[in-house]
């Protein structure tokens, strides 16, 4: 039996010299590179022209990536503003019913300082009480509005004497006992006050309405010169009531003049002042005369 071969590989020519060459080109190369990385330390400038056509050759590459990643960038961004319609429109809507609720807010206190301005500007004078009293209550369910107060005739308290709250007036007394009185307020159905505006002296009746409101009816027909807002007081005719008391604020506006809010709101005071009648002679007069058309009616009846 012929004995095993015992020749290596190691022992050929050859692989020794690829071998050797290997080595040989590793470290020509090692020694190449640790000098360009010297010269590129002590002369940068030099790999100046190398960088550049490197990044001129790099630039189309990059600017295409660069166009994918906006475009991409730019269709997602539309494809979520899509969505996000829905919700940024119910925002926008929501802001501005809010905005719309605070115009209409502004819009009140600014209707209600002209209203101050208004009350401040009245006349402040007042005339000898004959009696100051709680309203003990009034009528707020049927057509006919009447308040009850604790004073009656054994105070000094005569049928037709106004009746004021600190804000303004009240009604007058229609009936009296000896220790309290019935009031026929300004929104009865019967009740008929001669007033003006503030501020002017544009001139007109206030009918109660039965509905805790005034009708505001102008005297002088023709072009409507209310607006809302305006402030109404006592002209002081027909005798019963003091010039300059405050009445009513005008709300809306009709054909012939207006609807009125009362100032002083019978529901909401509790101390009232009796009044003596302003011009008893003016309002006797005035009964005189109601007696003697009532008289010539009858007669000619």
């Amino acid at each position: 039996m012929a004995p095993p071969s015992s020749r290596r590989s190691s022992f050929s020519k050859k692989q020794q010299y690829s071998v050797f060459t290997g080595y040989l080109l590793a470290t020509l190369g090692a020694l190449a590179g640790l000098g360009l990385l010297a010269l590129s330390l002590w002369q940068p400038s030099t790999f100046q022209p190398l960088r550049g056509g490197a990044t001129d050759i790099a630039a189309p590459v990059g600017e295409a990536s660069a166009t994918v990643r906006s475009g991409g960038s730019s269709t997602w961004d539309t494809i979520t503003g899509y969505w996000r319609a829905g919700s940024q429109n119910a925002q926008l809507r929501d802001e501005v019913e809010v905005a719309r609720i605070q115009l209409a807010e502004a819009k009140a206190v600014e209707a209600e300082n002209r209203r101050l301005k208004a009350l401040l500007g009245l006349a402040t004078q007042q005339a000898d009480a004959i009696a100051t009293t709680r309203l003990v209550g009034s009528s707020s369910s049927s057509a006919r509005r009447f308040a009850y107060i604790g004073v009656g005739q054994s105070d000094g308290v005569q049928i037709g004497m106004p009746v004021h709250s600190e804000r303004g007036v009240i009604g007058r007394v229609l009936e009296t006992s000896r220790g309290s009185s019935r009031v026929l307020l300004l929104t009865d159905t019967e009740s008929v006050l001669p007033v003006r505006r503030a501020a002017d002296q544009t001139v007109a009746f206030a009918e109660g309405r039965g509905d805790g409101l005034l009708r505001i009816r102008l005297i002088n027909l023709g072009l409507n010169p209310l607006e809302v807002g305006d402030v109404f007081v006592t002209s002081g005719a027909g005798g019963y009531y003091r010039p300059g008391v405050a009445v009513a604020v005008l709300s809306e506006l009709t054909p012939d003049g207006g609807i009125a809010q009362l100032i002083a709101e019978p529901s909401a005071t509790n101390f009232v002042v009796v009044e003596p009648i302003y011009e008893p002679a003016a309002v006797e007069a005035a009964g005189v005369r109601a007696s003697e058309e009532l008289s010539d009616e009858e007669l000619a009846n």
